[in-house]
């Protein structure tokens, strides 16, 4: 896998001023029960709402989603891609194997903390497996709101262990993200630094994945 320069995290404060851990947790919820209905993402608004005085948990868990997103993604388009490339093939194997991780690394820190780690949502990925192009540009999506989910909600975490974790994490994605854009042709870092995302934001960018 390719190294690419990450983001600093100081910068992605810039993109969440003025916002508390809990608003940041808060706002999601009930971003997440207008944008896709409550018994979409019911687990997550339950969880969020549950941890309103535990913002570390609460952020675990929409990182735990996003996970869960992207290994079900992976795993799906080595079953249903036809004629990927044997790059392509093994960065994805790869690729799945490490969101897999994710999820369980999470899922531990979750529980570690005292939290109840939310289940995985129902997914619909589209056409996004019609063809090796279609799967790399979604893959591209998937990548590029790993990063900004976690850069956005890094500046939230009151806790060392939880931040580590999720320090650990946006660096593989990073490159996940490098790697990905090498593949389509593209540069692999277009801009020496990278913006976190609010809240909003990840939600209306995984909508039309999720399904009930």
């Amino acid at each position: 896998m390719s190294d690419t320069k990450l983001a600093k995290p100081e910068l992605a404060v810039i993109e969440v001023k003025g916002m508390t851990r809990e608003s940041f947790i808060m706002r999601g919820a009930i971003a997440a029960g207008s944008v896709y209905g409550l018994s979409t993402v019911s687990p997550f608004v339950r969880e969020a709402m549950a941890q309103g005085g535990d913002g570390d948990i609460g952020i675990l868990n929409f990182a735990l989603t996003l996970e869960f997103l992207e290994a079900a993604f992976y795993t799906q388009a080595l079953q249903k891609v036809k004629g990927l490339s044997g790059d392509v093939k093994e960065v994805a194997t790869q690729l799945q194997a490490d969101e897999t991780a994710h999820v369980e690394g999470l899922t531990g820190a979750i529980k570690e903390a005292g939290g109840q780690p939310t289940k995985a949502p129902g997914v619909d990925f589209g056409k996004a497996f019609a063809s090796q192009a279609s799967f790399l540009e979604t893959a591209q999506t998937f990548e590029d709101l790993g990063v900004g989910a976690y850069n956005g909600a890094g500046p939230m975490i009151k806790d060392k262990a939880t931040l580590g974790t999720a320090g650990s994490i946006v660096q593989i994605e990073g490159r996940h993200a490098g790697v990905i854009r090498l593949l389509r042709g593209e540069q692999i870092s277009p801009s020496a630094f990278d913006k976190g995302l609010q809240m909003q934001e990840v939600l209306d960018a995984a909508k039309p994945f999720i399904k009930a």
